[in-house]
């Protein structure tokens, strides 16, 4: 018997399929790639057994652990002033123009490319989408987007329990026996324990940076317009 697997773009479960095909090798776990439109899809119709989605979706019905949170960037053509900046903030790209955003991610940044403007993408979307002539810069104040596991909650059993105990990082001798005679079911709101995954980054709010101010966002303005006027001069040489 197979275990089904989907996992929205941007997500990398390459580290666990790998516990997982050591510690169950008897259980092939078999794991498919899905754009988020239909990132709930095969689970709703039965056809995956678990599911890793970016929030927020419908939960009813399902069991839900919150994991880990991605930061959000803006993807910017190559040659944008912007492109070589450390972090920006929303008021940073105030009057730029947005690419128009398209239901494949893909499409999105090529626009990107192509100079009709910017766009505002999870980090491991970005990330799954680069290309050479595209940044992407982390956005300091844009909020993040979160990957939680899902299944069906008639779908709970022993072995879901066993890939959950994998995701969450633990030890063979805990992810089976005592501890699966309570499931580890989470919330839609909560992360179940409180902790993220092993190897994943913590939920918890980061330590708070100053508040730019106007004249930091000029400052950066600036710069970023002395950066593109270099650009340019060296193009034409």
């Amino acid at each position: 018997m197979d275990l089904k697997l989907d996992y929205v773009a941007g997500v990398s479960p390459s580290k666990w399929l790998r516990v997982w095909g050591e510690r169950r090798p008897d259980v092939p776990l078999v794991a498919r790639r899905v754009d988020e439109p239909e990132q709930l899809a095969a689970i709703a119709a039965g056809e995956a057994d678990l599911a890793f989605v970016r929030l927020p979706v419908d939960t009813d019905g399902l069991f839900a652990i919150p994991l880990w949170e991605e930061v959000a960037v803006a993807v910017l053509a190559r040659e944008h002033p912007f492109a070589d900046a450390e972090s920006l903030t929303l008021a940073d790209l105030d009057g730029e123009p947005t690419a128009p955003v398209q239901q494949d991610p893909a499409m999105t940044v090529e626009l990107v490319a192509a100079g009709t403007g910017f766009a505002v993408l999870p980090h491991g979307v970005a990330r799954l989408h680069h290309r050479k002539d595209v940044a992407a810069v982390p956005l300091e104040d844009a909020p993040p987007t979160r990957i939680a596991l899902v299944w069906r909650k008639e779908r709970d059993d022993e072995t879901i329990q066993e890939f959950v105990g994998v995701v969450r990082g633990r030890k063979a001798a805990s992810s089976r026996g005592a501890e699966a005679e309570t499931p580890d079911t989470g919330t839609s709101g909560s992360s179940g324990s409180g902790k993220p995954a092993k190897g994943a980054r913590s939920a918890q709010p980061a330590k708070a940076k100053p508040k730019r101010t106007a004249a930091d966002a000029a400052r950066i303005r600036a710069a970023a317009r002395t950066r593109g006027r270099g650009k340019q001069q060296k193009g034409r040489r």
